[in-house]
C-alpha cells in the first residue's frame, strides 16, 4: 500500500499519542472525534479511521498515515487551497451558529438524510444554509449514500430549488448512484461519489459505470497522497478533496493533496477543523478567508495533553494499531 519499506512498529509507538476533540454540535453520531497520532521523519501523521470500520479497511487508513508521515508530499502546484464550511444535521435554527465558526467560506456542505429526520428536516437546513450565504453563495448536499433511488431523486427535486453545486452519495451502490444520475439529468445537477470511492475494492468502477460526475476523495482511507492522486488521474473526473472528521494533522494531508491536483475546480472539504472546540495544535488548520495554506501542523506534549484520550480508549487504539500493522506486514506492496 505503501511505496516506502514499511517502519518499524516501534518507531510508530514511539511518538503515537491517542486524542479525544470535542465537537461543537453532534457530527455522524458523535460528541468526540478520537484520533492515533505520531511523528514520522517528515513530520506529525495521523491514523484516524471511525471506530466502526473493520482493521482490513482500517489498515488502508495506516497505510495512508505511514505515507505522510514517511515520504515526501507531492509535488504542490498551489500554496492556497479554498475549502467549504460544514453544516451537521443540525436544527434550521442552529445554521447561523454554525457558520459563524467558518471565515470567509463561500460554499457549505449540508448534511442530509440522517437518520431520525425527515426530508422536511433537510429542505428546512438546506433553505437556512441557502438564505445565510446569499445567492452567490454555493450549497452542495451529502446524504452518505442514505437514500434508495426513489428517495434520492425525491429529496433531488424537492432540493433543486436551492440551486445545488451537487449532491453528494444519494446512495450506497454504483448501480444506484448511474441510476439517480440518469433520473435527475434534467435538473442539471451534478452527482458525486465519496464512499464508493474511499470504501470500494475497486475505487475507479464509479468512474467506469458513469455513475457520477465528480469525486470526492479522502488522503487517508486511499492509502496515501499519491495514491489517491493516482486515482483522480485514473478516474479522469473533477475531485474534490475531503476530510473525514480529521485532526489539523490529518487535514494538512489532505491539504498536500488538494494542493498537487493540476486541477481543483471546486472548493474542498477540508475546514472541518472549525467543527472542533479543540485540537491538537494550539492554532487549528482552520479557514482565513475560505482558504487553508500548506502547512504541517507541529503539536507539543502540551498540546497533546490538553486532548489525549483515556487510558482505555488508548489502549483501544494502540491495539487497533497493531493488528492494523500486522495486516500491512503481510500485504504486498
Amino acid at each position: 500500500m505503501s511505496t516506502a519499506p514499511l517502519p518499524p512498529l516501534a518507531d510508530i509507538l514511539e511518538t503515537a499519542r491517542v486524542v479525544a476533540l470535542p465537537l461543537a454540535a453532534r457530527f455522524r453520531g458523535i460528541e468526540t472525534r478520537e484520533a492515533l497520532v505520531f511523528e514520522g521523519p517528515e513530520g506529525w501523521t495521523e491514523f484516524s479511521p471511525f471506530v466502526e470500520y473493520g482493521d482490513r479497511e482500517a489498515a488502508t487508513w495506516l497505510a495512508g498515515a505511514i505515507d505522510f508521515g514517511w515520504n515526501a508530499a507531492p509535488p504542490a502546484v498551489r500554496g492556497l487551497v479554498h475549502v467549504n464550511a460544514t453544516m451537521p444535521a443540525v436544527d434550521a435554527s442552529e445554521v447561523p451558529r454554525i457558520l459563524a465558526r467558518y471565515d470567509g467560506c463561500r460554499t457549505v456542505k449540508v448534511k442530509v438524510a440522517e437518520p431520525g429526520q425527515s426530508l422536511a428536516d433537510d429542505i428546512a437546513r438546506v433553505r437556512a444554509v441557502r438564505e445565510a450565504s446569499g445567492p452567490e453563495g454555493r450549497v452542495r448536499v451529502d446524504a452518505n449514500g442514505a437514500w434508495n433511488v426513489d428517495e434520492a431523486e425525491r429529496a433531488i427535486h424537492a432540493l433543486a430549488e436551492f440551486d445545488l453545486e451537487y449532491v453528494e452519495q444519494p446512495c450506497a451502490e454504483v448501480e444506484e448512484l448511474a441510476q439517480v444520475r440518469e433520473r435527475v439529468a434534467y435538473l442539471d445537477i451534478p452527482i458525486a461519489a465519496d464512499e464508493s470511492v474511499r470504501k470500494a475494492a475497486d475505487p475507479l468502477r464509479v468512474a467506469r459505470a458513469g455513475a457520477a460526475d465528480l469525486l470526492v476523495v479522502k488522503a487517508q482511507p486511499l492509502g496515501g497522497t499519491r495514491a489517491a492522486r493516482r486515482i483522480v488521474a485514473e478516474a479522469g473526473l473533477p475531485a474534490v478533496v475531503s476530510s473525514a472528521l480529521d485532526t489539523s494533522i490529518g487535514l494538512s494531508m489532505g491539504v498536500a493533496l488538494a494542493a498537487a491536483l493540476p486541477e481543483l475546480d471546486y472548493d474542498c472539504g477540508l475546514g472541518t477543523a472549525s467543527l472542533f472546540t479543540a485540537d491538537v495544535v494550539a492554532s487549528p488548520l482552520v479557514a482565513r478567508d475560505g482558504a487553508l495554506t500548506l502547512e504541517r501542523p507541529r503539536p507539543t506534549s502540551t498540546d497533546l495533553d490538553r486532548v489525549s484520550a483515556t487510558a482505555e480508549r488508548r489502549e483501544w487504539w494502540m491495539d487497533r494499531l497493531r493488528r492494523c500493522y500486522a495486516l500491512l506486514e503481510i500485504t504486498p506492496g
